[in-house]
C-alpha cells in the first residue's frame, strides 16, 4: 500500500520476524488499577486494556525493547493507527536517567474511533518526562535509542483500543 510515508525507514511493521519484544508497565506498580498490554497478531501491534483511576491510577504503556535504533539521520517518526478516539503518546527512550530511573521522551497524539490514520511526530515535539512531570532536560540523543512505546494517560476511565501498523523513521 502506498502512502506518504513509503520512502521512510521502517523501524517496526509487526510481521513477527526480527521484532523487538514488548511488555506492558502499568500503573499498578504504584499501586493503582489500570491493565492493557501488548498483543502482535495480524502483523500488527495491539495495545488493548481498561484505564482506571483508583488508588491514584490512570495510566497503562507498552514499550518494545532489545534493538538499538539511530535516528540522528531523521527528522520525525511516522505512525500509522487506528485507534477509539482517545490521545495517546509515543515514547522514545535512551540511556538518559533521572533520579535513577530511564527519563521519557514524549509526544501525544490523537486518534478516531475505528479510523486508520497516519501521523507525524516531529522529534522536536518530543519532551522528556520522568513519571509524568516534565522535565528542563537532558535533550534526547538520537543516536542511541533503546526503546519505543505507546501510554495512555488521559484521566479517562473505561477500555481502550490502539492498533499500530507501522512506525517508521522519516
Amino acid at each position: 500500500m502506498k502512502n506518504q510515508y513509503s520512502d521512510g525507514r521502517t523501524l517496526m511493521q509487526f510481521s513477527g520476524k526480527h521484532e523487538p519484544e514488548w511488555r506492558a508497565i502499568n500503573d499498578e506498580v504504584m499501586g493503582g488499577r489500570s491493565t492493557g498490554g501488548p498483543e502482535l497478531r495480524d502483523g500488527k501491534l495491539h495495545f488493548l486494556g481498561t484505564l482506571s483511576l483508583e488508588n491514584n491510577g490512570g495510566f497503562s504503556s507498552v514499550r518494545a525493547k532489545g534493538k538499538t535504533y539511530d535516528l540522528s539521520d531523521a527528522k520525525a517518526l511516522a505512525i500509522r493507527v487506528k485507534g477509539d478516539g482517545r490521545t495517546y503518546q509515543i515514547r522514545l527512550y535512551t540511556d538518559a536517567r533521572h533520579q535513577g530511573s530511564r527519563i521519557a521522551y514524549a509526544a501525544s497524539f490523537s486518534t478516531k474511533p475505528d479510523e486508520w490514520m497516519e501521523t507525524e511526530i516531529p522529534f522536536k515535539a518530543l519532551r522528556p518526562v520522568f513519571r509524568g512531570r516534565k522535565l528542563d532536560g537532558p535533550p534526547i540523543d538520537l543516536t542511541s535509542i533503546e526503546e519505543v512505546g505507546f501510554l495512555i494517560a488521559d484521566r479517562r476511565e473505561g477500555d481502550f483500543t490502539l492498533i499500530v501498523d507501522w512506525i517508521k523513521a522519516i
